[in-house]
């Protein structure tokens, strides 16, 4: 396979992409592809857990400490393990699609069962690959993060419990940790980058251990370290800028079906106004109804949109490492036949 730079692989990107969607065309099939994409390049299985706020208090008094019961308790640390199941689940489920969307594209099929099937074990080497570097990125964080947090924890409370604010101090503080946050999400990008878009290829293709995908990623990147940085620059950027291409122009029919729905669900109201108790259950049959409507609308909207997007961003991985990595791209583009050539000898009768 000719050897892409990151703007050349663009194009071709896309061709691969209307072909695996449009050649031919079949809603069944576009919406399950599409929905695989959104679901394994738009989610990356980690939980956001939000901690309540505590509640004011006037300046001068000190709330009382609050304590949990040993049921509380319990029941905490039940929906935290549960919540660790639940997003251990997802992220392996996400793995497993993942290699058998690389199967999808690398071999043009569209049909999600045989890869699901034929990368089991390296998906779930993988998965442990992932966990692993996770772990280390979080403990990472936490420890560049925990000083600059603690800091701005104790001069917050130290303000309210009747000494003045200290806005330099606060500052000093949450300015660095701004860096850090850049810093964190810069790192984050390029991990992904180098798993997802160059480490995968090789536990698909030759059932690599981490160690030999990591040596064989490192060498390429090495002997070609401008490439591969604006590769990641345009991998970040292009997906952004079509991104909001796609909702500019989404925008204004979604507009009106909502709108529709939203007028529709307002005038359930003064209809409804002074209903009985069954004509209630019918007013909150229909919100229902429209709500549910509504949020297939939405869901329908984000696949067809979104997934020709995320699979033209697999796309353009693929065929940038494919011309680096000669058996991914002897998989992408087959090389054609060695010519036949006539031979010098006579031919008996």
């Amino acid at each position: 396979m000719q050897v892409l730079s990151a703007a050349q692989a663009v194009s071709p990107a896309i061709e691969r992409t209307r072909r695996l969607l449009f050649q031919p065309f079949r809603w069944g099939t576009f919406l399950k592809l599409c929905a695989v994409a959104v679901f394994t390049e738009g989610f990356a299985g980690n939980f956001n857990f939000s901690q309540p706020r505590g509640s004011s208090s006037h300046p001068g008094t000190v709330s009382a400490p609050f304590t949990l019961s040993p049921f509380w308790i319990a029941i905490i640390a039940s929906v935290v393990v549960l919540s660790l199941l639940i997003g251990f689940l997802v992220l392996y489920l996400i793995t497993r699609l993942r290699f058998a969307l690389f199967h999808c594209l690398v071999y043009q099929s569209k049909e999600i069962r045989p890869g699901w099937r034929l990368y089991r074990e390296p998906a779930n080497r993988f998965f442990l690959l992932n966990l692993a570097v996770g772990l280390i990125f979080l403990c990472c964080v936490v420890a560049a993060a925990a000083p600059f947090v603690v800091g701005i924890i104790r001069v917050v409370q130290a303000s309210r419990a009747g000494a003045q604010l200290n806005l330099a101090l606060l500052l000093s503080l949450a300015l660095p940790l701004v860096a850090v946050a850049l810093v964190v999400a810069l790192a984050a990008v390029v991990i992904d980058i180098i798993l997802r878009d160059l480490m995968l290829p090789h536990y698909a293709l030759e059932d690599a251990t981490a160690r030999e995908a990591w040596v064989a990623v490192r060498a390429h990147v090495t002997a070609e370290k401008g490439s591969f940085v604006l590769y990641a620059v345009l991998r970040v950027l292009l997906p952004i800028v079509a991104m909001m291409g796609l909702v500019m122009l989404a925008a204004i029919p979604l507009l009106i079906v909502f709108g529709i729905l939203a007028l529709c669900f307002a005038g359930l109201h003064p209809v409804f106004a002074d209903a009985t108790a069954g004509m209630a259950s019918l007013r909150l049959a229909l919100e229902i109804l429209l709500g549910a409507i509504a949020a297939v609308i939405g869901l329908l909207a984000a696949i067809s949109f979104g997934g020709p997007l995320c699979l033209w961003v697999r796309n353009f991985a693929l065929l940038f490492y494919g011309g680096r990595y000669p058996i991914l791209g002897n998989v992408l583009v087959p090389p054609p036949p060695p010519p036949l050539f006539a031979t010098d000898e006579p031919q008996n009768p």
